[in-house]
């Protein structure tokens, strides 16, 4: 597209949003169309038709979202984002996945060049394979760092192993925070980060194990991204930031060298955050909050949650915010729900992060592991331990038909009666789960938990998601749930905020407004003040005419 055609798309779109203060947009593509820009410009009118038809067929699931999002109008939509007055709150990122190959890789290459080339090369074959070596360009580590389309979850956390490596000196994480707040800052209109790190990266698992991790004590890692966020912060007073400290929840995660167990190791840096802020008074107001990570699969009964509580109660006594990466991913959806549960009774969360246990639509969910299984029933497949929807089924509210159940692990072929019967255990169990459902989500509007969303890494992550509009954050937003958005790992998931943002607006077209959308973004609650805001957006548009 050329850019005559782009500056006209984009001055378009900030004539007609400004003036209708923010409405859909499916309505406001249909003012668009409505308008004179066919007389004024035929090229760009002739894009907007073209993405309206787009926009129509991927809410009949004819095309995917990336068909949307290379589009020109998108384009001009990120632009109109990204010169919105305002900056954006980006309320989830992650230090290791927000740091980019130009970044990393010189920092790499030292390593690699170091006295400790063989090890270094030993650990990254482990984790990425043979093919990954040698590294001799920043393509190179793009390459590594990304998520490619068929990987999930398991991968994802594998690949985050990269950057890690370079962190181990508190120079380096000085540099890391100055990096990431330019490029989100200039790049991406974001004026605020919620930055999810790790004090500790020691761990019992060889694959995660980093050379030279040991020299790098917490102090380092703190105060060198505060140094790094607050040289930002001198150049550009409008930036802020929150240092998230987050606790990786799996039992193998600790240093087995120094303690008997997680648990001791979880102590141990709940001390030294308090030590931190005491020595250093100036943290108080940049390191408020703390947060749980990691795959929490196998972490949903209260045993799971007993274990951190008194560490997180010691630092609710010292003013902290409890944040947790909770209903993300599951083994059946019960038990997802059942880990925001438990967080939110035992840990007293102030802040879900993930949360989609509670925007899955039960009847949908499991009619659909239903009519899976019973397509492989029909061809007479077994549903063997290995069978992702074995725990689903194995778990649905079979009652006294139970040999059913077996048949269908059995791989014989069901009767119409014993299909019925299969259907009945299958309904009762989202009936159930429903109920569950809304009661946790009830419990958590009422308690004013703030849930932030991801939909990038939701939906590309979890697998729990056929498509971008099942995510739940407009049915959220109706709902009256206090939320947040975040990209997760933005370099890693191929994303950034304002594509975030043009997601969201295009899984609820229809529903969800412009102006609404910018409200949760920013943080900013007064309507008339960003009715103000488009306005002189509007202003600045015909000054540059």
């Amino acid at each position: 597209m050329n850019t005559a055609v782009h500056s006209q798309l984009t001055s378009a779109l900030t004539k007609v949003i400004s003036e209708t203060n923010g409405i859909s947009l499916s309505d406001t593509i249909d003012l668009l169309l409505s308008s004179d820009l066919q007389q004024r410009h035929p090229e760009a009118y002739q894009q907007v038709a073209n993405f309206r038809e787009l926009l129509n067929q991927f809410q009949i699931n004819q095309v995917t979202i990336s068909s949307l999002l290379k589009h020109p109008l998108s384009a001009a939509l990120a632009e109109f984002f990204s010169h919105f007055p305002l900056k954006y709150n980006e309320e989830h990122i992650h230090l290791t996945g927000a740091i980019n190959a130009e970044f990393i890789y010189p920092r790499l290459k030292k390593l690699l060049e170091g006295p400790h080339k063989a090890i270094y090369e030993e650990k990254i074959k482990e984790v990425y394979g043979e093919n990954a070596l040698p590294i001799r360009s920043v393509a190179d580590v793009d390459k590594l760092i990304r998520l490619q389309e068929n990987e999930g979850f398991s991968r994802y956390l594998k690949i985050l192993y990269l950057p890690k490596l370079i962190f181990i000196s508190r120079e380096a994480h000085e540099e890391a925070a100055y990096h990431m707040a330019e490029e989100l800052y200039h790049k991406y209109n974001v004026g605020k980060i919620r930055l999810k790190f790790s004090l500790s990266r020691s761990t019992a698992s060889s694959s995660e194990q980093i050379p030279g991790i040991d020299d790098v004590t917490s102090e380092d890692v703190v105060l060198g991204l505060y140094d790094g966020f607050k040289k930002f912060q001198v150049k550009h007073p409008d930036f802020d930031f929150i240092l998230s400290p987050s606790f990786r929840k799996e039992s193998n995660h600790f240093d087995a060298e120094k303690f008997p167990n997680r648990q001791a190791h979880f102590i141990e840096q709940i001390n030294q955050i308090i030590a931190l802020l005491d020595q250093y008074p100036f943290l108080i107001r940049h390191l408020t909050d703390v947060d749980t990570v990691g795959d929490e699969r196998e972490l949903y009964r209260k045993e799971h949650f007993n274990e951190m509580q008194g560490g997180f109660r010691k630092l609710q006594y010292r003013g902290f915010k409890i944040r947790s990466h909770h209903g993300e991913t599951w083994y059946t959806l019960k038990k997802g729900i059942q880990a925001v549960d438990n967080a939110m009774n035992i840990w007293h969360i102030d802040t879900l992060e993930h949360g989609i246990s509670l925007g899955i639509n039960p009847n949908k969910y499991f009619h659909r592991i239903y009519q899976d299984i019973h397509a492989k029933n029909q061809k007479g497949l077994a549903i063997t331990e290995k069978d992702p929807l074995y725990r689903e089924l194995s778990e649905l509210d079979w009652g006294f038909n139970r040999h059913v159940l077996e048949k269908i692990k059995a791989g014989t072929v069901l009767s119409a009666e014993e299909d019925i019967l299969f259907v009945k255990a299958k309904f009762h169990t989202a009936r159930e789960v429903e109920h569950y459902q809304h009661d946790v989500l009830n419990r958590m509007i009422q308690k004013g938990v703030t849930l932030v969303s991801l939909p990038s890494s939701n939906n590309k992550l979890t697998g729990k998601f056929e498509d971008y509009k099942d995510h739940p954050f407009s049915w959220w937003e109706k709902k009256g749930v206090q939320l947040g958005v975040g990209t997760d790992n933005y370099v890693t998931l191929n994303t950034n905020f304002i594509y975030e943002m043009l997601i969201l607006l295009y899984t609820d077209c229809v529903n969800l407004k412009i102006t609404k959308l910018l409200m949760v973004t920013t943080g900013e609650t007064r309507r008339p003040y960003i009715s103000h805001l488009l306005w002189t957006m509007r202003k600045k548009l015909g000054k540059s005419n």
